[in-house]
């Protein structure tokens, strides 16, 4: 009995390796949509397609060319001839820039000048005409420069975030953000003039009794003139008595309130020398009797004055 042979399974062919692409796959294989190919095809068919065979169809496609050509040039002709006329034109504006700005730099530094002149012929005047008190004067006014043994006050903001609650600064009218604020400083100035300095100047400006300490937004202005935390105080005095006389004041416990609510850092210590320079303008004002003119109407004098 003849043993037949055993069945052969056939293997499964193996899986592409792009299957899961179908999508790119179409797209790659078919890159020409199908509308465009049988366009195409019947173009060909009817013997359309390819360059114009007619005479009047070459004329028209050749003055298109020669059309297109004339504007390509035409256009670059221009950007030729216009070239050289910008540059020209943009070198002058720098020039005139350079001059005006060459110019505006020499007016100020003549201001300057004049403001440094005018600022010594004031304190020579102040110096010459203060009879015995000239010298106290013009420290008064700061129209010298100080120099001598004081105190040095540092105060700079909190660095936490908006605090609330009571404090030294309750009823003041703005917010407690633990940030420094112009009525802050306006204290501890006038708690170190009654302590007994003798000269007092806030990150490098002079303080006088005319100086103004005052708001602006944020920003703390003295004399005009924003300043930046911290705020560096320096002060001439006795440097261990000034130091103490101030931190015993109503000031400087004002100042410890400060540290102690809203986390506002503050530092004082005394220093053997600290240099103060000089006001930056000395304004100089005087004041006369006010005369009425005698009209004849019998009106009683005032006694006002004008400054």
């Amino acid at each position: 009995m003849s043993q037949q042979p055993p069945e052969r399974s056939t293997a499964p062919r193996p899986a592409r390796p792009d299957a899961s692409m179908s999508l790119l796959t179409n797209v790659m294989d078919h890159s020409l949509d199908d509308g465009y190919a049988e366009a195409s095809a019947r173009r060909e068919a009817d013997g359309s397609a390819g360059m114009p065979r007619t005479l009047k169809s070459k004329l028209g496609l050749a003055a298109c060319l020669v059309l297109a050509a004339l504007v390509v040039t035409l256009g670059a002709a221009q950007a030729r001839v216009a070239a050289p006329v910008l540059a020209k034109e943009r070198e002058e504006l720098i020039d005139r820039i350079d001059g005006e700005t060459a110019a505006a730099d020499t007016l100020e530094s003549q201001v300057d000048k004049l403001r440094d002149d005018v600022g010594r012929r004031q304190r020579k005047a102040l110096e010459k005409h203060g009879g015995d008190q000239g010298e106290l004067v013009a420290l008064l006014a700061g129209a010298t420069p100080v120099e001598g043994p004081g105190v040095k006050l540092v105060v700079d903001d909190a660095k936490g975030t908006d605090q609330g609650g009571g404090g030294p600064r309750e009823t003041s009218g703005f917010s407690d953000t633990g940030r420094v604020r112009d009525r802050d400083l306006q204290r501890v100035v006038n708690g170190l003039w009654q302590s007994g300095a003798e000269a007092i100047a806030i990150n490098g400006q002079r303080l006088t009794a005319l100086s103004a300490i005052r708001a602006a937004g944020d920003a703390i202005l003295v004399d005009n003139r924003p300043l930046v935390p911290p705020y560096t105080v320096l002060a001439v005095g006795d440097g261990k008595q000034l130091s103490s006389a101030f931190q015993d004041s109503a000031d400087g416990q004002y100042l410890q309130a400060l540290k102690d609510t809203f986390d506002i850092r503050t530092s004082i210590s005394a220093q053997e020398k600290v240099s103060l320079p000089v006001a930056p303008s000395l304004i100089v004002r005087t004041a006369e009797p006010y005369k009425a003119a005698d009209t004849g109407s019998g009106a009683a004098d005032t006694g006002k004055g004008t400054s």
